[in-house]
């Protein structure tokens, strides 16, 4: 069948064209911005690649690490950082570490609302800060592993391997929060005021990763991302990936859809793009630096990636008592133009909105991103396999 596209590209000649140093690389907001002005159609002839980012808490984040092994060997069954537990059931001196796990003798939401000062993220975050940090591990004594106790102190450069790998990373749609009951609700969408007291939402519109390619047709198992303030992957969906959910006619989800699972090198990364964060009454969690590279291979991906904050939809949804029962009604379908005016309005009354995320971080890291891109110093994958669920949505 004969393609309808007049604008066709493959990501080995935009690489050819990245190595040459003539591509033509915009952010999300400023390839918007074009295709409002000369349509998707010519925006498609003139742009080679459109660039996007998102920086905000995403608790499914973590990091594998090998500490190496001391002498006498220890089989590490249990570990600390910090005082953080890490799970130790993966091999002798490897662990993985959680981004929301707590300090051990940390209060948790006994003293309500609780502080959660300092967990998994913070960690993560001191590790990549060059800190020091206190290792403890617990073995219980092999032939080949006789040491029982090990206790240190480690940087990020003493480790053999430190790996981020965030099992749910990048939701491509999130719902915007309100509260309609009479008491305050700590939530991870931030603290929600009585009685409508405001509306929290968590993703940067028209920069935000996924909604530039609501169909995953440019992302998939090998694609190249910032993760992190470094070069790092997709390896494979993230958990509670969702493709077959509620759409707008243009195609992009009204809900939560389509997630990632990404990986790459914590010794490359940097503090200022991995933030240990605290929620009251809530938890700890990571702020994630994250952005995705979008080729241009024709009109129809163009369309997508056009797609401004007035295109781009999310759900209200009640949080004192409809999400913790698992009750699908919202109050509305809100655009992110509307969530990033201030204010919308719910059941006739004017709320004040709340971001989560960072629209000037997203910024900043769709301009790295392009100025990587630019200057010769990221090229793109081609993804070795589509993620799972895209073939259930053929290319327009």
């Amino acid at each position: 069948m004969k393609s309808e596209f007049k604008v066709k590209r493959t990501i080995e000649e935009i690489n050819k064209k990245i190595e040459k140093g003539d591509v033509v690389v915009l952010t999300a907001e400023e390839f918007s911005k074009l295709v409002k002005e000369i349509g998707p159609k010519q925006a498609a002839k003139e742009v080679d690649v459109v660039t996007t980012g998102t920086f905000s808490p995403m608790c499914s984040s973590g990091a594998f690490i090998n500490f190496g092994h001391p002498i006498p060997t220890i089989k590490a069954y249990k570990v600390w950082l910090n005082d953080v537990p890490a799970y130790g059931g993966l091999a002798a001196v490897d662990f993985y570490i959680g981004a929301t796990e707590p300090r051990e003798d940390d209060p948790l939401n006994k003293v309500f609302p609780g502080q959660f000062l300092y967990g998994g993220g913070h960690v993560i975050h001191d590790l990549v800060a060059g800190k020091k940090i206190h290792l403890k591990a617990l073995g219980y004594g092999t032939h080949c592993y006789p040491r029982r106790t090990y206790e240190t102190e480690i940087t990020i450069h003493d480790l053999v391997n430190a790996v981020l790998c965030n099992p749910r990373n990048s939701s491509q749609n999130y719902y915007c929060a309100i509260n309609l009951s009479d008491k305050i609700l700590y939530t991870y969408m931030g603290v929600l005021k009585p009685n409508l007291g405001n509306a929290n939402y968590a993703t940067a519109g028209c920069l935000s990763p996924l909604l530039k390619d609501p169909y995953l047709r440019t992302i998939g198992i090998g694609t190249r991302i910032f993760l992190g303030g470094a070069k790092g992957y997709v390896i494979w969906c993230g958990t509670q990936h969702k493709m077959d959910v509620k759409r707008t006619p243009k195609g992009v989800p009204i809900q939560p859809g389509a997630t990632l699972m990404v990986i790459g090198n914590l010794k490359e990364m940097s503090p200022k793009w991995l933030v240990g964060t605290s929620h009251l009454g809530y938890g700890c969690s990571l702020a994630v630096g994250l952005g995705i590279p979008i080729p241009i291979l024709n009109e129809q991906v163009a369309e997508w990636a056009g797609l401004s904050d007035e295109d781009l939809f999310t759900q209200i949804v009640d949080y004192s008592y409809d999400y913790p029962n698992g009750i699908k009604r919202n109050y509305g379908i809100v655009s992110y133009a509307e969530l990033k005016s201030g204010k919308i309005n719910i059941l006739g009354k004017e709320v004040f909105t709340y971001p989560v995320s960072s629209l000037s971080r997203a910024r900043e890291i769709a301009e790295i991103i392009k100025n990587w891109i630019k200057n010769g110093e990221m090229f793109l994958t081609e993804p070795v396999a589509n993620l799972p669920g895209t073939y259930l949505f053929p290319m327009r």
